[in-house]
């Protein structure tokens, strides 16, 4: 069956800067295993399939899968995904705001500015696990990244799905200078740009693979969870825009905000890349 498609650069306003996400835009009478496989054949860290959402409070729904399984939530395939759905005529059911039902339940996204120059944001999802890591497991954290643990200015985790451990490191060149090794769960690396920079933090984020240890180019949840742990702890103040995937020559911008009740918000710029159909 011939599916409508499209590939887009998330995280970025300039094509090929940001982070791919392959959607199919209508995955009705998939099964599992043929979601599964087609997002193997991708090769992307995600690919989503658009389905009628089944919570009438939602806009629609969508399955998020990886190489070699399925996520609850994921940052840059909400926003690719609903960045898509918009430009293929859905229409959401409040002005501005499309609600989004995934395996974490439903996910708000807001809608600013016009068709040509659109930008969304999601509502940080709450964490599944946070707090302190216990300092065996941090020895190990910082054995990974290939540094001492007294480099590690804080660590804490910050899962919202993924299962993040974050860890702050002193400034953002040390992020940059980071050669870990093959890493054994999933690990998001901050640190803080000087005062006067564009970006207030760089990022990077490792995670265990068949292959060894993958470097993500921009990822949503973790910078929802970061700006979550880093507001809290007076680390930050929003509005303030981060950067990741500089060491892969990417130039993702995330855009950190909050609103009135003290919720977090995660957005960029979307480009959608490749339009076309699919046989599946």
């Amino acid at each position: 069956m011939s599916r409508p498609f499209a590939q887009v650069d998330v995280f970025t306003a300039v094509p090929y800067h940001g982070n791919p996400l392959a959607v199919v835009l209508d995955g009705r009478g998939l099964t599992t295993e043929q979601m599964q496989r087609f997002a193997h054949w991708t090769n992307l860290s995600e690919t989503t399939f658009v389905l009628p959402p089944s919570d009438p409070a939602a806009d629609y729904q969508v399955r998020i899968f990886t190489g070699s399984g399925e996520l609850p939530f994921a940052g840059h395939p909400t926003l690719g995904t609903c960045h898509a759905w918009l430009e293929a005529g859905g229409v959401p059911k409040a002005p501005g705001e499309i609600v989004q039902q995934c395996g974490a339940g439903l996910v708000r996204v807001r809608s600013t500015g016009s068709d040509r120059d659109r930008a969304l944001a999601f509502a940080a999802p709450p964490l599944l696990r946070s707090g302190p890591v216990d300092e065996p497991l941090a020895g190990h954290i910082a054995g990974l990244l290939g540094i001492a643990r007294d480099e590690i200015v804080d660590l804490e985790w910050a899962d919202n799905g993924p299962g993040w451990v974050a860890v702050l490191l002193r400034d953002a060149e040390a992020v940059l200078a980071l050669k870990p090794g093959r890493v054994d769960l999933d690990l998001g690396v901050v640190g803080p740009h000087p005062q006067g920079s564009p970006h207030a933090f760089e990022l990077r984020a490792f995670y265990p693979s068949e292959v060894g240890t993958v470097e993500d180019p921009v990822t949503g949840s973790l910078n929802a969870s970061v700006a979550q742990w880093l507001l809290r702890t007076g680390r930050a103040a929003a509005p303030y825009v981060a950067a990741q995937g500089t060491v892969l020559g990417r130039a993702g911008r995330v855009h950190i905000s909050t609103d009135d009740d003290g919720g977090v918000w995660v957005g960029g710029s979307s480009v959608t890349c490749v339009t076309g159909q699919v046989e599946l």
